[in-house]
């Protein structure tokens, strides 16, 4: 992949959504999301070991303001406002996801479709919302990979 293929991909709100993280560098994919006005975020979440430290390691990731309860429906008010990084788009990586989905399958399943539902929300006003997920394995079958180009 092309750093502009990255950056026509990441700039386009109707594609927007939750995929798997392309196995492999990532130089490319982050340079285009920056030329596409994102601003990117990375949450590591190879320590999180149940939803309460998913949460806590979302919530610090993304700076979350301290009104963030740690539960799922403060999750969702943070994410679809986000005012506190004002942004042309977000890039949303979660980074070791192996872990908590292995420990905790039905939390994690549950904050992808939150993410989901964020990213829809947002193509709603033309602003792209992405969350890539880093699994080695596919894991989740659902979930698609970033669009290749052609």
């Amino acid at each position: 992949m092309t750093i502009a293929h990255y950056e026509n991909l990441f700039a386009d709100a109707s594609r927007a959504g939750v995929h798997h993280l392309p196995h492999g560098p990532i130089d490319d994919l982050l340079a285009g999301a920056g030329a596409a006005g994102c601003l990117v975020l990375r949450v590591d979440l190879a320590a999180a070991r149940n939803k309460d430290e998913m949460l806590a390691a979302l919530g610090h990731a993304l700076r979350f303001p301290e009104w963030f309860g740690q539960n799922w429906d403060a999750l969702t008010d943070c994410l679809l406002d986000m005012g506190w990084l004002p942004a042309t788009g977000y890039v949303v990586i979660l980074d070791h996801c192996d872990g908590i989905h292995g420990r905790a399958e039905a939390d994690f399943v549950t904050l992808m479709q939150i993410f989901q539902d964020a990213a829809a929300t947002w193509r709603e006003d033309n602003i792209p919302f992405w969350c890539l997920v880093d699994m080695q394995a596919d894991g989740i079958a659902w979930l698609p990979t970033v669009p290749q180009p052609g």
